[in-house]
């Protein structure tokens, strides 16, 4: 699906069919084009079949009156921007079969309140879900083996962060409510009930950018990064417990 007509922008649901006919022979519909339909500010929610294999950049951008999506279990990747700025979704559902979440692939969508990562994602772009300040958790499964930067920042209703178990690269030690490279010790992205346990040797930039709950930090002896945490990003701290 590359788009729409000139002059026919779709609103209300949206069903994309799964395949279409022409000069007689039907083809299977296996991918929504860049920015197919970007800025289709009147789409309130879309149906997307099971012959669709791919979302593309920016398909679904600035649609701000899309308020649901589900994403079927033919889908493998989602692309860079695809639901940027769709400030009214509320609820994303992702098909089991997806791997990879693009770049600011939900960037800005402030009202979205809950997302299921399944098990078949891999990978977690840079600022996918920068902003999405309705999300009151985030479990990530033992799958995602990277998680860009940035990729939860500014969500500042998060209370809670959790990597399951099992997990070869990131991990949640001690119940701590934070996102932490296993190999380094780095606490890459918290949320404003995160405990900084005793094995944390670095927090990384902007791991609390935007937790604008946050008011105090408990920190160990031997973590660094803390106080550039304190004057870059959270002027409301007013101490530090050592």
């Amino acid at each position: 699906v590359a788009g729409y007509p000139s002059g026919n922008e779709p609103t209300g649901h949206l069903i994309i069919p799964k395949s279409v006919t022409y000069d007689g022979i039907s083809y299977p519909v296996t991918s929504i084009d860049n920015k197919a339909f970007d800025g289709c500010s009147g789409l309130t929610s879309v149906t997307i079949p099971n012959s669709v294999t791919s979302i593309g950049e920016g398909a679904f951008a600035s649609c701000s009156g899309l308020t649901s999506v589900t994403i079927p279990n033919s889908v493998i990747s989602i692309g860079k921007g695809a639901f940027y700025e769709c400030s009214g979704l509320t609820s994303v559902i992702i098909g089991n079969s997806v791997t990879e979440i693009g770049d600011i692939a939900f960037f800005g969508c402030s009202g979205l309140t809950s997302v299921n990562i399944p098990k078949s994602v891999t990978s977690i772009g840079d600022w996918a879900f920068y902003k999405c300040r309705g999300l009151t958790s985030v479990n990530i499964p033992n799958s995602v083996t990277s998680i860009g930067g940035n990729a939860f920042a500014s969500c500042s209703g998060l209370t809670s962060i959790k990597v399951e178990s099992g997990n070869s690269v990131y991990d949640s030690r001690e119940n701590c409510n934070a996102i932490i490279k296993t190999a380094k010790n780095t606490l890459i992205s918290g949320c404003k009930n995160t405990i900084i346990t005793n094995s944390v040797t670095e927090i990384g930039d902007m791991a609390f950018f935007g937790c604008s709950g946050l008011t105090s930090v408990n920190r160990r002896l031997g973590v660094q990064g803390l106080q550039r945490l304190d004057e870059r990003h959270h002027p409301q701290l007013r101490h530090l417990n050592r």
